[in-house]
């Protein structure tokens, strides 16, 4: 027997497995889930089940199954179901080949560039004045990585105050367009942020590159997809309302 057919638990004469408790995990948000993950959890969880089968079996002992208003709520959740079941079998149908991603990328090739990168460097302290008193120990000879290494406050400063290459729009703003103002090599002025006083060292820039096929071809390939979709399924729709009369009444 399989794991998912493990039965956990019995109620009367339905069972309880592995795979249910699983499906309810599944559908459960995340954050919800994660309180089930233990071993109490998951009991708690399969108590749960069981009081579910209890119901259920006190409401087809009482005949509920044949109460109308059940049947009527039925009936329009198998519609429902039906409808998203037909949507997703026209969706499921459609695809994208390898050549169709690759001619429109070839087509393309402007739409498909990264962005502007800058390596930087930089040294953070409280105030201006201890910003403004490095900034001129640095101009008299000490090192901006001995610096930074002596002097800044952030994390970096282990290397040399190295943060590696950034895109625009992943630092705060101040520091974003001293940093891609600078000459590499140049050392800025103290820049005033929400963290504090910054001294900025551009050690490399990277300009907007075409983008290779590789790193293109998911993005194309989902936006051709979504593009076919839609194109079936309203065309799916007008061949529909040729075939069935449709009366707006509002």
């Amino acid at each position: 027997m399989s794991k998912n057919n493990e039965v956990l638990a019995t109620v009367g004469d339905r069972k309880i497995t592995q795979y249910d408790l699983d499906m309810v995990m599944k559908n459960l948000d995340p954050r919800t889930a994660a309180q089930f993950n233990g071993e109490e959890g998951k009991k708690h969880l399969l108590q749960e089940l069981v009081n579910q089968e209890l119901l259920y079996l006190d409401a087809i002992d009482n005949q509920l199954d044949k109460d109308p208003a059940y049947i009527e709520e039925v009936e329009n959740m198998k519609d429902a179901i039906l409808k998203k079941h037909a949507v997703n079998k026209l969706m499921n149908e459609i695809s994208v080949s390898g050549e169709e991603v690759e001619r429109f990328y070839n087509e393309n090739k402007a739409l498909f560039f990264g962005q502007e990168s800058v390596r930087a460097s930089h040294i953070l302290v409280d105030n201006e004045i201890e910003a403004k008193r490095i900034y001129n120990e640095i101009n008299e000879g000490m090192s901006f990585e001995e610096a930074a290494k002596k002097y800044s406050n952030c994390p970096s400063k282990s290397n040399g105050g190295d943060l590696g290459y950034f895109t625009r729009g992943r630092m705060v703003p101040e520091f974003e367009n001293a940093a891609f103002g600078l000459e590499i090599g140049k050392v800025s002025s103290p820049v005033k942020s929400q963290f504090g006083y910054h001294l900025i060292k551009v050690t490399d820039k990277k300009p907007a590159e075409q983008k290779s096929f590789d790193e293109s071809k998911n993005q194309i390939a989902n936006m051709l997809l979504a593009n076919k979709q839609q194109e079936v399924f309203y065309k799916k729709l007008e061949e529909l309302k040729d075939k069935y009369e449709v009366k707006v009444n509002i």
